[in-house]
């Protein structure tokens, strides 16, 4: 743990302690609620660190301002500040992670789409019939998977693995948050740097076709390029009874679903055993204004479950 984290780890568990909670919404939904009046300003704890807003001295303890500055997390401005991080409630949990708007490149993303990621993951966990030993959380983000998981199936190795440091740091301080031993923040491009194989992979990877090309939420050119990177990297280190959850999204073109079509081809000869469901048939509408989904009819959310038998 680096010299910044423990001061973050202690101002998520003061935060905690408080009694804070606050539900991510998705970042169109954060937008309106900030810009209705009264709004502008933060004028408490959750105005601080959930909403985002700016604020100035005494609206926060002295306390938690002294642990901001520690974990360089406290924007100055004259007399405007902001926190560059926001706190999650989910599962009995907080999770640290970038503050709105999630504009830099290297932005750890937090909102509706991790809780149900997270909750498909804890069905997997929990439907299975042997216990998980090893598990990978692929393009962890803030952990919530691999923390989830890891609560659930005590003593088994969890890689949290992602390519940014700053979502490594924040699965690392979020793992801390929630107690748990088991989880192992690690650098690797998919999975090229973790060895093994493993019981449960599970990944909420970017899907979107984004024309700025933020890491945390571009997919490719066709937005789900990524998505089957993952699933072919998978298939290829499932253990025997091992099963991949994949949470994606995917936008639906004259009444047809490349990405399901894709999948299909990719998984077909692996011998995994798979199924595929819509979660929410219509998402992200703001998008299909723009280029990147005027061919589109919809975006929906997906999640892919594959698992290889026992021979």
């Amino acid at each position: 743990m680096t010299i910044t984290d423990a001061p973050l780890v202690r101002l998520g568990r003061m935060l905690g302690a408080d009694g804070y909670r606050f539900t991510t919404t998705t970042p169109a939904t954060h937008e309106r609620v900030n810009r209705r009046p009264g709004n502008k300003q933060a004028r408490d704890v959750r105005d601080v660190f959930g909403w985002s807003r700016p604020f100035g001295p005494g609206v926060l303890p002295e306390a938690m301002v002294t642990l901001m500055d520690a974990a360089g997390v406290l924007a100055r401005d004259g007399a405007v500040w902001r926190s560059t991080v926001r706190f999650s409630s989910f599962d009995d949990e907080l999770f640290v992670h970038s503050a709105h708007p999630t504009i830099d490149p290297d932005s750890v993303f937090f909102g509706p789409d991790t809780y149900r990621m997270v909750h498909a993951a804890i069905a997997a966990a929990e439907a299975r019939d042997r216990p998980v030993r090893r598990a990978v959380d692929v393009g962890c983000g803030t952990g919530a998977g691999a923390i989830a998981v890891a609560k659930r199936a005590p003593g088994a190795a969890v890689a949290a693995v992602d390519i940014n440091p700053a979502a490594l740091r924040f699965a690392a301080v979020n793992a801390a948050l929630a107690g748990v031993t088991g989880v192992r923040p690690c650098h690797s491009d998919l999975l090229a740097g973790v060895d093994g194989d493993f019981d449960l992979i599970i990944s909420n990877p970017p899907f979107m076709i984004d024309p700025v090309g933020r890491a945390y939420r571009d997919g490719g050119p066709h937005g789900h390029d990524l998505p089957l990177a993952i699933v072919d990297a998978a298939a290829g280190r499932l253990a025997a009874h091992g099963t991949l959850v994949l949470f994606s999204g995917t936008g639906i073109v004259d009444g047809r679903d490349p990405f399901l079509d894709a999948v299909a081809d990719h998984l077909a000869g692996t011998g995994l055993t798979w199924s595929y469901r819509e979660v929410d048939p219509d998402v992200y509408g703001e998008e299909l204004d723009g280029p990147a989904y005027a061919h589109a009819d919809r975006i929906a959310l997906v999640v892919l479950t594959a698992v290889r038998d026992g021979s």
